[in-house]
């Protein structure tokens, strides 16, 4: 395949926003491994915007009132919101400028083409005092946020000020960053267009894709085709057509972004002509409990290679956050090197022994399980967005549902509890352990849930004293202990890394506030509560286990008082919790503690018969 692709818009938000160099050199240099010749690099764009809007006559308090925070600039650059968690210090932007200029000339060392920032419309209100005559539309609200942060402003395409803009922007792109002529940039990203006029919907794309050529004679725009599926109601073939066939064919190119569950290039005869990569979306939010789709992602891309007058052009991973399930990147990277499907059975089995160095049976049949079960979702349309009751906010309507039979998780579990002594000091291994173990106490966690709300409905204070109390003192403080024992779950770390960047006392408060909202509240108020949640030590600690108790607390007071449980005044009170978390300026653990093989053993001696009970 001539282009291999990675990276999500959402991923320098949920994953890269407080990397440093050495890893963002760590992670190019796994791109490089893994075949990958086109990366976003999206790094250090607000700094040149900045110079723009002040060229453009702007004032200073304009651009900080536009700018959201590092951790949602993702939704800020799509036009999704704008503001919340700035304003954004010079620093940063001095910063990010630097990382983008080594960025930059890592990923061109090894011959990969860098995919750049183009302009979309999206401006500060600020344009408006200069430029009344501008055509210009406040956008609704966006996924709950009132219009104090969202309503975004949108130009107009065929206003002459988004060429001169766009191509100002662009010029500025090209002469900081140089250039290898694809850039990216989204129109309307979860945005419904203001008409479905087909000869509207193609003049946006004609006049976007000529604010790139006016710069760049030789530009490609490189398209997500998200919109395609998330505003499906409104995208349908001749709104499709009419704005893939604005641009010349083979001048965009399409990322099919979640082609492993919604493929969109099989409805619409292959992008109606545009190229396209078949990307896997696989992940929401960097969410880390287990997850894949390997049958499909398997198939997917010889089947779209194969398709009638197909114009694939390559195969992409387009993740919303990583650090999670490696194995399905391992996967879908090597893909690109095969001319067929493999065999999953006999390439998981290899799997183990590539992973821990060796050959082990018993490893050998827990990944063969894995593929089989939680890694093999094929539930039709399914996101994989981590709904377990453990990091979502206790309600009793809960979604405890699985796509795989927890019996074959139990004894993956007990495969791996069988080879740990002899593997331990493998980190590879002790990673794995740890998220295995992790999975099965969240499962349990739903279990305890069921119990903790059949013991209410059927008023019985001792089970419900006993559930909770098991929930509360030992399942979260052992799940705790055991992702305090590996440095690849600790809060600690992303905390850390977000206060690297302040130079000041003001900016490190910023940076923290921003990377603790971004994995619980989502907003200033919960607008997208919980969706970027993770299972790591300190977070189970001071913000899931709290909610939870304060949960158990007031069903507890309410048998006690014989009043009904109230959902809208327990949000109230748990609201109060997770802006505590936020707002408490704990100093988490950056190192692991406590050995992970006892800890493990420990709940597996304690869990798994209980486990094997529930089945």
């Amino acid at each position: 395949w001539m282009f291999r692709y990675y990276q999500n818009v959402c991923t320098v938000s949920y994953s890269s926003v407080w990397w440093d160099w050495p890893r963002w050199e760590r992670e190019i240099d796994w791109m490089a491994l893994n075949g990958i010749n086109l990366p976003l690099a999206f790094t250090g764009q607000e700094a040149l915007w900045q110079e723009v809007y002040r060229s453009l006559g702007l004032n200073q308090s304009d651009i900080e009132e536009f700018f959201s925070g590092p951790a949602f600039l993702a939704w800020n650059r799509m036009a999704n919101m704008y503001k919340f968690g700035g304003p954004l210090p010079q620093s940063w932007h001095v910063n990010q400028l630097r990382l983008q200029f080594r960025i930059l000339e890592r990923m061109r060392a090894f011959g990969m083409i860098p995919v750049l920032p183009a302009f979309s419309g999206n401006v500060p209100k600020g344009i408006l005092k200069l430029h009344p005559e501008a055509n210009v539309t406040r956008l609704g609200p966006w996924a709950h946020f009132n219009c104090s942060f969202s309503c975004s402003y949108i130009l107009d395409p065929r206003d002459p000020l988004f060429l001169q803009i766009g191509s100002l922007y662009l010029s500025q792109v090209v002469k900081q960053f140089g250039t290898d002529h694809i850039y990216n940039t989204d129109t309307f990203n979860e945005m419904t267009p203001p008409s479905s006029d087909p000869a509207y919907l193609s003049a946006i794309s004609r006049s976007v894709f000529a604010s790139m050529t006016a710069v760049d004679p030789k530009a490609i725009w490189l398209m997500q085709g998200w919109l395609f599926f998330s505003d499906a109601a409104f995208w349908k073939p001749p709104q499709i057509r009419a704005l893939l066939h604005g641009v010349p064919l083979g001048r965009m190119i399409v990322l099919d972004l979640f082609a492993e569950t919604e493929p969109v290039f099989s409805y619409t005869e292959s992008f109606y002509g545009q190229p396209f990569i078949w990307c896997m979306l696989h992940n929401f939010g960097g969410n880390n409990g287990f997850f894949g789709t390997v049958e499909s992602i398997n198939s997917g891309p010889f089947k779209a290679l194969n398709f009638k007058n197909s114009t694939m052009v390559g195969i992409g991973m387009t993740p919303e956050g990583i650090h999670q399930n490696p194995v399905i990147y391992e996967l879908m990277s090597e893909l690109a090197w095969r001319k067929e499907s493999v065999n999953l059975t006999k390439w998981a089995s290899l799997y183990a022994a590539r992973r821990y160095g060796s050959m082990h049976e018993s490893l050998s049949a827990a990944w063969k399980l894995l593929f089989s079960s939680v890694y093999n979702c094929t539930v039709p349309h399914y996101r994989n967005h981590n709904h377990s009751p453990l990091v979502r906010r206790p309600s009793f309507n809960m979604n405890t549902g699985l796509w795989y039979d927890p019996a074959d998780l139990l004894e993956t579990w007990r495969l791996f509890m069988e080879a740990a002594p002899s593997l331990m000091s493998k980190e590879t291994f002790r990673y794995d352990l740890v998220d295995v173990t992790r999975q099965v106490l969240q499962d349990l966690a739903a279990y305890f849930y069921q119990d903790i709300k059949d013991a209410f409905h059927s008023k019985k204070m001792p089970e419900l004293l006993t559930s909770g109390g098991v929930l509360i003192y030992d399942l979260f403080p052992e799940l705790n202990r055991l992702l305090n024992s590996d440095r690849n779950f600790l809060l600690g770390t992303w905390l850390e890394q977000a206060q690297s960047f302040a130079l000041d006392e003001p900016e490190a408060r910023l940076y923290d506030l921003n990377a603790r909202n971004q994995l619980t509240l989502w907003g200033p108020s919960g607008e997208i509560l919980d969706y970027a949640n993770k299972e790591w030590g300190g977070l189970v600690e001071d913000y899931y286990a709290q909610r939870w108790s304060l949960f158990v607390q007031t069903l507890v007071e309410c048998l006690n008082s014989g009043l009904p449980f109230k959902q809208d005044a327990f949000n109230q009170a748990v609201f109060r919790v997770e802006k505590g978390f936020i707002s408490n300026g704990r100093k988490y653990p950056t190192k692991p503690q406590g050995n992970t093989y006892e800890i493990a053993h420990r709940i597996f001696l304690k869990y798994y018969p209980q486990a094997l009970k529930r089945l």
